[in-house]
C-alpha cells in the first residue's frame, strides 16, 4: 500500500538541538549546580507536556524555585527557547516538504506551552497539512492515542503513514500501530531509508 502521509517529530529531527546551549550554560550564569534548571520544575502542579500547565507557570515556578529576579528568570526563558528551537536542518525540511502535494505532511511532537508560537520562525506551518503538539492536544509519544489521532485527523490508514523520530521508544511505538517508523540518526541515512519504504510501497 502507497505511502500518502509524511510525519516527521521536531526537536532532534527537524531541529538540531544543541545542549551545550541550555541549561549548563545558563547554571553557570547563575552560580547553580549542575541539573539545578531541571529540576526547578518539580514542584508544578501538572505535566507541561500535555498541556497541564502554562507558560506562565512554568516561568513562575522557576522564578520562585531559583530565587530568580525577573531579569534572571527572563534571561532563562531566552536560553531556554534558543536551544528548544535548536537550528533548522534545511536538508530534511526541504525533503520533508517536497513530499507534497503527493503525500499529506505533518508534525507529531511532544512539545511544552509556547512551542507553536516559538517554532514559527521555522515556517513549519507552511509545509504541513497538520501539526499535532502534544501539550495542545493532551497526548503525548508514545502513547499509542497520539498516533491515532495523527491517522484520524489525517484521514489515512496506519500502513499509509511513514513517520521519523528519533527516539527509539516513539519509533517502536509507532510501528505497533501499523506505520512504516524509521529512527533518525543521520540525515542522510534517514532520507535514504525514507525513499527506499516509499518506493517499496509503490512497487518501484
Amino acid at each position: 500500500m502507497a505511502i500518502r502521509a509524511v510525519v516527521f517529530d521536531v526537536g532532534g529531527v527537524l531541529e538540531v538541538i544543541d545542549d551545550s546551549v541550555f541549561p549548563a550554560p545558563a547554571e553557570r550564569r547563575l552560580g547553580l549546580a549542575a541539573g539545578t534548571i531541571a529540576g526547578g520544575l518539580a514542584g508544578l502542579p501538572g505535566d507541561a507536556v500535555v498541556g497541564e500547565v502554562t507558560e506562565q507557570q512554568v516561568r513562575a515556578e522557576w522564578q520562585r524555585a531559583l530565587a530568580l529576579d525577573d531579569e534572571q528568570v527572563d534571561a532563562l526563558l531566552d536560553d531556554f527557547w534558543r536551544w528548544y528551537v535548536g537550528t533548522l536542518d534545511r536538508p530534511l525540511l526541504d525533503w520533508f516538504a517536497a513530499q507534497r502535494p503527493e503525500r499529506l505532511t505533518a508534525i507529531l511532537s511532544n512539545s511544552g506551552p509556547g512551542a507553536r508560537e516559538r517554532e514559527r520562525c521555522h515556517g513549519f506551518e507552511d509545509v504541513t497539512d497538520d501539526i499535532v503538539y502534544s501539550h495542545e492536544v493532551g497526548l503525548a509519544k508514545p502513547d499509542p492515542r497520539a498516533y491515532e489521532l495523527v491517522t484520524r485527523r489525517l484521514g489515512v490508514r496506519p500502513e499509509e503513514v511513514l513517520f521519523l523520530d528519533d527516539v527509539e521508544a516513539n519509533v517502536v511505538a509507532a510501528q505497533a500501530l501499523g506505520w512504516h517508523a524509521v529512527l533518525h540518526l543521520d540525515t542522510g541515512a534517514s532520507i535514504a531509508e525514507m525513499q527506499r519504504i516509499i518506493d517499496s510501497a509503490a512497487g518501484v
